[in-house]
């Protein structure tokens, strides 16, 4: 995690810790939370509120096999 943090690209730690591929190293880096909570401080709330989808009658009859 920390040489990510640093910079360093995926490939060359998934090389440096010889793993097949990057895809691996993906795995581990998914766990790290702090980057997490830092790209979540990064984010706005969007400037409208959302809404919640209400299906019509018709649809659920549709998907109901009516």
């Amino acid at each position: 995690m920390h040489l990510l943090q640093s910079g360093v690209d995926i490939t060359i730690i998934a090389l440096w810790f010889g793993h097949e591929s990057p895809a691996t190293t993906h795995l581990y880096l998914e766990a790290d939370l702090s980057m997490k909570e830092q790209a979540l401080k990064r984010l706005e709330v969007p400037p409208w509120k959302s809404r919640r989808f209400r299906p019509s009658d018709h649809l659920l009859a549709f998907l109901d096999g009516r």
